[in-house]
């Protein structure tokens, strides 16, 4: 009978604490929510709500790699969490996920973006001349 008793106390299991969370896109009309681990990290959170996002259909359509976004708590915004800090320390529950800026994806400054936006023009404007140029009938 004593031997039993030991081997209830080496089986009890470690409890891991779950909680509901309320993530926000910007753009899109509600809230996502699912239920994580509290050791979690903020990069794998953000990784399964794109996978939930995508999953649903949801409108404007995002990327699937979650190094393009960053989450912040929809209360003080000030600052992004850390990809690598555990969700459960952040000790909120409701969370805006949004995408990051060109500069801050591509680390290039602002002058290096505005360039590449009037190349981009530049293809448009040919491809719509082109687009006219075919339904407009020559004299």
């Amino acid at each position: 009978m004593l031997l039993y008793n030991n081997k209830q106390k080496k089986t009890q299991k470690v409890k891991i604490n779950r909680f509901l969370v309320s993530i926000s896109f910007l753009g899109s009309a509600g809230p996502i929510r699912f239920v994580v681990k509290e050791d979690e990290t903020v990069a794998n959170v953000i990784d399964y709500a794109l996978k939930c996002y995508s999953r649903e259909g949801r409108l404007p359509l995002l990327r699937s790699d979650p190094s393009f976004f960053l989450l912040y708590c929809p209360y003080s915004a000030a600052e992004a969490f850390n990809p690598w800090g555990k969700i459960g320390s952040t000790g909120s529950r409701n969370f805006v996920l949004s995408k990051k800026s060109e500069s801050q994806n591509l680390g290039d400054s602002v002058e290096t973006t505005t360039t590449t936006t009037r190349k981009t023009s530049g293809k448009w404007k040919v491809w719509l001349n082109k687009s006219l140029g075919l339904m407009v009938p020559s004299h």
